[in-house]
């Protein structure tokens, strides 16, 4: 009997759910949105959230049934937003909404944070910001302090659904854990936290590997689904990282790049990269390797805002013009992040152009941006980049992906099933049908399209980087003599 996993997105808008099988066949996805107002951007209901998942997936599973077996499905994972934190009482109760990754209200909060961890050990990872659990969570204990001696445990968004599904409380992953303080080299909660921020070592959940099973599925919830209760439920992982598993890129060496509002890359490296600047962080691998990450404040959303009303005829005729010879950095704010911290930071394109030329030549310029990254990546870590795969809306340009696979003188590889939902389905294979989650992604991973660089466009991107190059330098944007660190 070939079996089925489910996977479960909690993301900012929604709740999606992604049936799959062991080959990566997509049988079924269904999502149901949240009821959002004004203050979404900075607290949710968990209760919510939960309320759209069981629909969802009652959705799904009536949708399935009486056409595929669901006493097939196996396990079940579920992937959030990294930096999402809810206060739970006694009971596994939230005491307040759950703050968001986007919340804004913790600077003051953030900057005590990073102090702390400076002080304590600035080798390691310090940068939490307002974006990080840890900031909120010293947040909330300062501005609710009432509430605040009612806490037993805080869970991320992830862990929260994965408690209501398997009824087990206070166990996290990795991943989530990372930007709430725990130590993923050595393996712990870091002593700062308790002695500089006084926050109480009760309330930190116990960290396993995203994949491990943490239990079954609960007997409430497997009847009001018409699902077996015998479901393994795994430990979760963060949004980005279970995109990254979607695309296939899970072993050292691999790379995925996906294109969005912004650039993120991330990848598998056998060795933690320390990037003295600050513009990447490691996760934990589920298989002990590591994970880095960045994201630059480039990406597609030039495309969005100013070329979308003609978008299919640019592309069909981008084809003939590449390449542009033309340079261009379509940066749409100010400064930037990743691969080079900027602060300056401006974008640029050649003037006196035509709408056609200057999407050529923003598209070549994000993969300048793209390539100057992978550089700077194998430079840190010392290890090859072997593969890039690729997701996010930037990737179903197929000229783009022309450009891209020639600038960076690599194949690309784009598959068919990117969501987040998908990774986590994927995960939920990892360790009930699979040794290891890059086992699973090797095997559940399908490549929708492969594109190989060229030799004559590969030269004449060579010489396009190179200028590229020079003029950030010229503007004191990245060091001469292309230093990374």
């Amino acid at each position: 009997m070939e079996p089925y996993f489910l996977g479960i997105d909690i993301g900012t808008q929604g709740a999606r759910v992604a049936l799959i099988d062991v080959t990566g066949n997509l049988l079924a996805k269904n999502e149901v949105d949240f009821p959002l107002d004004k203050n979404s951007r900075e607290e949710q209901s968990p209760l919510h959230w939960w309320e759209a998942c069981l629909g969802s997936l009652q959705k799904l599973v009536k949708d399935v049934k009486g056409e595929l077996d669901v006493d097939k499905i196996v396990a079940i994972s579920v992937t959030s937003t990294s930096g999402t934190v809810i206060p739970l009482d006694s009971s596994n109760e939230p005491l307040h909404n759950a703050l968001m990754y986007s919340d804004q209200r913790a600077k003051d909060a953030a900057k005590i944070c990073i102090s702390a961890a400076k002080e304590h050990d600035d080798e390691r990872y310090t940068s939490f910001g307002t974006s990080s659990g840890l900031a909120k969570i010293l947040w909330f204990t300062e501005e609710y302090p009432d509430k605040t001696k009612k806490i037993n445990k805080w869970a991320h968004a992830a862990d929260f659904i994965t408690g209501k599904l398997s009824g087990t409380w206070g166990v996290t992953d990795y991943t989530n854990a990372f930007k709430s303080g725990y130590d993923v080299l050595n393996y712990e909660w870091p002593s700062f936290l308790f002695d500089k921020l006084g926050l109480k070592p009760s309330w930190f959940p116990e960290v396993v590997a995203s994949g491990e099973v943490v239990g079954q599925l609960d007997h409430g919830v497997a009847e009001l689904l018409g699902l077996s209760p015998a479901i393994k439920v795994t430990a979760g992982i963060t949004d980005g990282c279970a995109s990254q598993i979607a695309s296939g890129a899970m072993k050292p060496g691999n790379w995925n790049t996906t294109i969005g509002t912004t650039m993120v890359i991330k990848g598998v490296t056998k060795e933690e990269i320390k990037d003295p600047l600050g513009r990447l962080y490691c996760h934990r691998h589920p298989s002990g390797f590591w994970m880095p990450g960045g994201a630059s404040n480039t990406g597609a959303d030039w495309v969005t805002n100013e070329f979308s009303d003609n978008l299919i005829e640019l592309n069909q005729n981008a084809a003939s013009l590449i390449p542009s010879n033309l340079l261009a950095y379509p940066l749409r704010q100010k400064g930037e992040r990743f691969p080079f911290v900027a602060e300056n930071a401006r974008g640029f394109e050649p003037e006196g152009r035509s709408k056609l030329e200057r999407f050529v030549a923003n598209m070549e310029g994000v993969a300048y941006v793209e390539r100057y990254a992978y550089e700077m990546i194998e430079d840190l870590s010392g290890e090859p980049v072997n593969g890039v795969f690729t997701a996010g809306g930037g990737s179903n340009s197929d000229v783009w992906l022309r450009i891209r696979a020639n600038v960076m003188n690599k194949p690309i590889y784009r598959m068919k099933h990117v969501s987040g939902a998908v990774g986590a389905a994927i995960l939920a294979a990892s360790k009930t049908h699979f040794d290891s989650i890059t086992e699973s992604a090797n095997a559940m991973t399908q490549i929708d399209v492969q594109v190989n660089p060229s030799q004559d466009l590969t030269e004449s991107y060579e010489l396009g980087y190179r200028r590229f190059l020079e003029t950030l330098m010229e503007k004191g944007y990245i060091p001469k003599e292309k230093k990374y660190a």
